[in-house]
């Protein structure tokens, strides 16, 4: 009874309602847009960087990524590889030998990383032949092929067939070289990343190290969902206990905290505007009581109890704060469905955002728990914006009140 009478009163000033509900659903979505595009951004990040090279886990030997010395490798590896290729789900894998080096052409030179790897593994742990713009990864055209990043060709002034020259040390730390020709070039979502990492085969790169034994110094990992990362961590830290098993947070600590702060980020900014309509919310209630000051004077002489009075005006507030919630947030999944399934392009900040890591498309999103955090947001700012009116009306004096028209 009391609910459908709080209904109808809401539309005795319809246009007055609508404002209201207007400005909280205009509000609330864009509120929920702004925050599906930071966290969209955020992912995208995080996404990149697992498939352009880190992968969900990476192994090392105990040390290796405080001090990453030459002879600092994985002596079992050849084990890591028998426990992967033996999962039931599948794991994709690729054992690195790493090199820091220089990188010169004919009229320049810059520091890199070198990552010797195996082709067809490679290409499974990553997405890096997805980034390919010129030429193949290491295809077996030049004897020792290389596959280097659009921003070093452009730095080194280097084209697809060009001789590099990559300089480094041996396993005895003697400064050796390797001539080679540029096979392909790749332009990833981090010009940082393209400036710095350069691939070559790993077998051609053991040999000129030199020794018996491979160096092995990383096994990247890429599972099938990222959900499974804590587990399946768990599980190789206790079949190899002596080596370094890390997850992509802990090797990119600031994407994991740019992953956990976009969240409390978007409540935030959420909660900012929520308590901004609040106030029009309460303006519109006691506006509401004031206008039918004489009315509530009748319902309370004929013997409405003072707490019904207040319910009523409770649920006024309450019915009036959930549809304009529901309308914004339908009104925001749809934006942010659209442009998920559309993407927004940002190619005019490419450049800023390849600094970041981050892609020119972006596709916002936002976790369906979220439009249930938000709803309960809204639930609470409702009863606290009807406070207010309902005590103001419970206060009336039926003889006082029925004497205001």
């Amino acid at each position: 009874m009391l609910l459908q009478l709080a209904w109808r009163n809401l539309w005795r000033n319809g246009k007055r309602s609508a404002i209201i509900l207007i400005s909280i659903a205009l509000g609330l979505s864009g509120g929920l847009f702004s925050g599906a595009v930071m966290m969209g951004m955020g992912e995208s990040m995080i996404h990149s960087a697992i498939n352009r090279y880190l992968g969900h886990i990476e192994l090392h030997a105990p040390g290796y990524r405080t001090d990453a010395r030459l002879n600092r490798a994985i002596n079992n590896w050849h084990d890591v590889e028998m426990f992967l290729s033996g999962q039931k789900e599948p794991v994709r894998a690729s054992s690195r030998t790493l090199v820091e080096g220089m990188a010169a052409s004919a009229g320049a030179s810059f520091g890199v990383h070198i990552v010797g790897v195996e082709a067809a593994a490679e290409t499974l742990a990553t997405r890096i032949t997805e980034k390919m713009q010129e030429g193949t990864f290491l295809g077996n055209r030049y004897r020792q092929p290389v596959v280097i990043g659009r921003k070093l060709a452009e730095r080194l002034k280097l084209h697809l067939k060009s001789r590099l020259i990559l300089t480094f040390q041996d396993r005895n730390g003697d400064l050796t070289y390797m001539a080679a020709r540029i096979s392909g070039i790749f332009k990833t979502e981090s010009s940082m990343f393209d400036e710095s990492t350069v691939y070559v085969p790993r077998t051609r790169l053991q040999q000129i190290l030199g020794g018996e034994a491979p160096l092995i110094h990383e096994v990247a990992i890429r599972l099938k969902s990222g959900a499974a990362v804590k587990s399946f961590k768990a599980r190789l830290k206790q079949q190899f206990p002596r080596l370094d098993v890390t997850d992509w947070k802990e090797l990119a600590p600031e994407l994991a905290f740019m992953s956990s702060s976009v969240e409390s980020f978007t409540y935030l900014f959420v909660a900012i505007i929520i308590f901004a309509l609040l106030f029009g919310i309460t303006n519109t209630m006691l506006m509401a009581v004031v206008e039918r000051t004489h009315e509530l004077g009748i319902l309370m002489a004929v013997g409405m109890k003072k707490s019904r009075l207040f319910i009523m005006i409770i649920l006024e507030s309450i019915l009036l704060s959930l549809t304009g919630g529901l309308l914004g947030m339908g009104l925001g999944a749809m934006i942010i469905g659209w442009y998920n399934t559309h993407g927004i392009d940002l190619s005019a900040f490419a450049t800023g955002l390849e600094t970041f890591g981050s892609g020119s498309i972006l596709y916002p999103f936002l976790p369906g728990y979220m439009y249930v955090m938000m709803g309960g947001m809204i639930l609470v700012a409702a009863n606290i914006a009807a406070i207010m009116p309902a005590l103001k009306a419970a206060r009336l004096q039926p003889a006082r009140a029925v004497r205001i028209y």
